[in-house]
């Protein structure tokens, strides 16, 4: 089959948060959203159907999973990862950052300490912030050629006895690193010799790019699947965020009572109506559409990096190898972050997401989601061509 990604949808008024609040957060609301990581790609048709069968049946009292869910998820870990998962490993969550705020919560105390790698994803900073733990930074660190590593002698200095959590971006959001198995290795490693726990937000694992290939942090090693809990959702690779749709992966026993039981006696592990039912279809059917999804946003990727050569060399835009965000490097530009949010949002009309909110490390870049259709990306990359033109 063929798939028109090229197809332009208008959010606006649909309770879309790219484009219906950008007045509130970005002060206009006449912007090019480019920002929240969900796709302007219409939502695939057999998801769609799949739905709109169910709405057919005009009941939605409460419901039990359906006999297949589970058996659809673990066959499509194991033939897209290798991942051999149990069933008793598997929970439903309700949302992956408010599965953080769970385990942050279960495993954790006020005032313990949560480890972060920025610049990462900044819900990892703001949720256990927010319930009252300490954030620990452990910066990746940055080559010249734009690549990222694990800073293990920095996490060495930086970790004592109160640090009980570490928190994975795997693969990596915003610099879309696919971690190797050595360093996922090392890491647990690391962690379980020191009784800290990793999660490890594996979101983005069905979308890598070109010759990558995800490792889960569980299949990194025997002691990665006994100190870690893994969440994954086919939210990010179907479109379908709003449709509440991720799950825990606990292989080790003693971690999985703990958090598993919390979860049951609060009915956090029970999904909404719609969410089994668009996870088997995604599972089920996708494949060829992700894969051509995939292909698209490849192709998008290397439009920018092609343009920004042509017409923005201060701009390098950094080839993810897992996602659709480009973490683009602005510090050629020589901007302070006010002028460079000014220069995207007031002189280019464009809404993204700055690199200081990613934590440090993130000074001077800014954040680019290119799951859009092309026209809508070179209407972007013009307006801001433009905009540095006029500096």
């Amino acid at each position: 089959m063929t798939y028109d990604f090229d197809k332009v949808i208008d959010r606006h008024g649909t309770g879309a948060l790219k484009t219906d609040v950008l007045g509130e957060r970005y002060g206009r609301a006449d912007l090019l959203p480019l920002w929240v990581a969900d796709m302007d790609f219409e939502t695939p048709a057999f998801i769609t159907d799949a739905l709109r069968k169910r709405l057919q049946h005009s009941l939605f009292g409460y419901t039990v999973e359906p006999a297949d869910y589970w058996p659809t998820v673990m066959t499509w870990l194991k033939s897209h990862h290798g991942f051999d998962v149990k069933r008793e490993w598997l929970a439903y969550i309700p949302g992956i950052v408010k599965g953080i705020g769970m385990v942050v919560n279960v495993f954790t105390q006020p005032g313990d300490k949560v480890i972060i790698q920025p610049p990462v994803y900044h819900p990892f900073r703001i949720t256990p912030q927010g319930n009252g733990r300490e954030i620990v930074y452990n910066p990746l660190r940055a080559h010249e050629d734009g690549s990222y590593s694990m800073d293990f002698d920095n996490l060495a200095e930086v970790v004592d006895d109160r640090c009980k959590l570490l928190i994975l971006s795997n693969p990596h959001n915003p610099a879309g690193i696919v971690w190797d198995k050595e360093t996922l290795a090392r890491l647990a490693d690391f962690c379980a010799s020191r009784h800290i726990l990793v999660i490890s937000d594996e979101i983005h694992c069905d979308m890598a790019l070109w010759d990558a290939k995800h490792t889960p942090f569980a299949m990194a090693s025997d002691t990665a699947a006994h100190c870690s809990i893994t969440f994954g959702a086919p939210s990010k690779t179907f479109n379908i965020p709003g449709i509440v749709s991720s799950y825990a992966i606990v292989p080790d026993d003693a971690i999985r009572a703990r958090f598993f039981s919390w979860l049951k006696a609060n009915e956090m592990d029970e999904p909404t109506i719609f969410a089994p039912i668009a996870t088997i279809a995604a599972y089920r059917e996708g494949d060829a559409w992700r894969r051509a999804m995939l292909h698209y946003v490849e192709d998008n990727i290397r439009y920018v990096e092609d343009y920004c050569r042509a017409h923005i060399p201060a701009i390098k835009p950094l080839r993810p190898q897992a996602s659709f965000l480009v973490w683009m490097d602005c510090r050629g530009l020589k901007l302070t972050h006010d002028q460079l949010v000014d220069l995207f949002v007031e002189q280019a009309g464009l809404a993204l997401n700055d690199g200081e909110m990613f934590g440090p490390g993130g000074e001077g870049f800014m954040r680019m989601n290119v799951a859009t259709p092309r026209a809508t990306l070179a209407q972007a990359m013009n307006q801001l061509r433009e905009a540095v033109s006029r500096l």
